[in-house]
C-alpha cells in the first residue's frame, strides 16, 4: 500500500462497520475515492452491504452524518432487493438465461453437469453449493474465452487477455494495459446481455472512460445495447447475490 493510501485506511479505520437497522446490524463499507467528486452511498449489487464513498478531503464523519441520515432508505433499498438465487437442490437457476433445475445425485460421478434443463451434482449435499459455482466458473472461462475473440475480431477491438473472476461489484473491467476481467456471475444471464457486457470492455479498449464518444461507439458495435442494460438492471442484483 502506498504511504498516502496508509493514511486514507488509518482516517477511515476508526468509523464503524455496521449500521443499525431495525432488524440487526447491516454491514458498511468505506471508500475513499480520488476520482469521486462528491459523497455519495450506495448498496453494493451483491446486496449485502452498503458502500460510503469520500471524496478527497472530506472529513470521515460527513461521511458517518449521511450515512446516520439516510437508515431509513437502506431499510426501503433491503426490502426491494430480489430473491436470492440459492444454489441449493430443487432450485432453479438461469444458465444462459434458460431456468435450469439443481438435481442432487449423491451416487453419481463426475461433479455437475447439464442435461436438458437439469444441472446434476454429485457427492456428498454438503458440498453441493460449492460445486455448482465451481461448474458455472468453469463454464464461464471456456464460453467467455471463445466468445471474447469472437467479437473482439468482429470489432477488431484486441484484448491481450481475459480473466474470469469471482467479483460482487461490477459485471467487468477493462485495464489500461488491455486486459478484460469479467464476471463468472455473467453466465448466468441470456447471451445478448453476455456480449453487451463484452462489447462495452472491449469499447474501453479505444476509449479508457466513459465519454460521449466510448457511448456513441458501444451503441455502434451493441444495437441492444438499451435493452441489455435495462435487463441488468432489472435481474442482475439477483446474480450477484446467488450463492
Amino acid at each position: 500500500m502506498t504511504e498516502r493510501g496508509q493514511r486514507s485506511a488509518d482516517l477511515l479505520s476508526g468509523l464503524p462497520t455496521s449500521i443499525q437497522l431495525s432488524d440487526g446490524p447491516f454491514p458498511v463499507t468505506w471508500r475513499r475515492s480520488a476520482r469521486a467528486r462528491r459523497l455519495s452511498l450506495r448498496l453494493a449489487r451483491s446486496g449485502d452491504h452498503v458502500i460510503v464513498t469520500l471524496p478527497p478531503g472530506l472529513p470521515a464523519q460527513s461521511g458517518f452524518a449521511l450515512l446516520a441520515a439516510h437508515r431509513d432508505w437502506i431499510a426501503r433499498q433491503l426490502q426491494r432487493r430480489p430473491v436470492q438465487l440459492n444454489f441449493a437442490a430443487g432450485s432453479t437457476i438461469p444458465i444462459n438465461g434458460v431456468p435450469h433445475t439443481i438435481y442432487h445425485t449423491p451416487d453419481g460421478h463426475g461433479g455437475a453437469w447439464i442435461d436438458g434443463t437439469l444441472l446434476y451434482v454429485s457427492g456428498d449435499i454438503d458440498f453441493l453449493p460449492r460445486r455448482v459455482q465451481d461448474f458455472l466458473q468453469r463454464m464461464a472461462s471456456r464460453q467467455f474465452g471463445q466468445r471474447v475473440p469472437t467479437l473482439s475480431e468482429t470489432t477488431r477491438l484486441l484484448p491481450t487477455s481475459v480473466v474470469i473472476r469471482n467479483t460482487l461489484s461490477r459485471w467487468g473491467s477493462c485495464t489500461t494495459a488491455g486486459r478484460i476481467m469479467l464476471t463468472w456471475r455473467l453466465i448466468m444471464a441470456p447471451p445478448f446481455v453476455q456480449d453487451y457486457v463484452i462489447f462495452h470492455e472491449l469499447a474501453h479498449l479505444k476509449h479508457h472512460n466513459h465519454s460521449a464518444a466510448f457511448w456513441q461507439l458501444v451503441d455502434h458495435i451493441c444495437p441492444r445495447r438499451a435493452e441489455a442494460e435495462t435487463w441488468l438492471k432489472t435481474h442482475g442484483p439477483a446474480l450477484m447475490r446467488a450463492a
